[in-house]
């Protein structure tokens, strides 16, 4: 993932809007497509970030992320799935988890992963909870649609490498169960 960026060289528009196109090929539960995305560019963005408010301690690490010409903040409408299961061919109850949420955090990777293709860097990211109301509200967003997080999107800037890295990935054999859990070798 991606934290800082060049801020003189904007995303290109059929970049930008491939992204975003990709996005909405994401799987969906009974395809009932409950995102939407917010595209924030310019004068947009930095309002976001002037809402979104300063994070005490982290201002280094929130200006590098504020650098990204393009953010695009996703959102889940948990309505259009309980609408689409509300029809006859459905069933709430097949629900084993809130896929509204679960889907568009798959049409968030689809887009990260268009990025990379495109050769650009992005990263995903929290929003500030205590300030959500004020985000939504400055956005115009209806509040029945709940954001994941942002996305800041633009060319590679110099990175300082994260410390939470030095934990180092876990390995395979304590997280993939083959067969049955507790058995790591196939």
């Amino acid at each position: 993932m991606v934290r800082n960026f060049d801020p003189d060289r904007p995303v290109p528009g059929d970049v930008r809007e491939r992204i975003l196109s990709n996005a909405l090929h994401a799987p969906s539960a009974g395809f009932s497509q409950g995102w939407a995305f917010l595209v924030l560019e310019g004068a947009d963005k930095e309002r976001y970030w002037e809402v979104a408010g300063a994070q005490p301690g982290r201002e280094d690490w929130v200006g590098r992320l504020r650098r990204a010409p393009l953010l695009v903040l996703p959102f889940a409408h948990e309505q259009a799935y309980r609408d689409r299961y509300g029809e006859p061919d459905k069933n709430r109850s097949a629900w084993t988890a809130p896929y509204w949420f679960i889907d568009t955090g798959m049409a968030s990777l689809l887009m990260l992963l268009t990025v990379v293709d495109e050769g650009l860097g992005a990263c995903f990211v929290g929003l500030p909870v205590p300030r959500i109301d004020a985000i939504k509200a400055e956005f115009g967003v209806p509040d029945e649609f709940a954001p994941i997080g942002a996305i800041p999107i633009g060319y590679r800037a110099p990175d300082p490498r994260s410390p939470s890295l030095r934990r180092g990935r876990r390995p395979t054999s304590e997280v993939v169960h083959r067969g049955q859990w507790g058995q790591h070798t196939g």
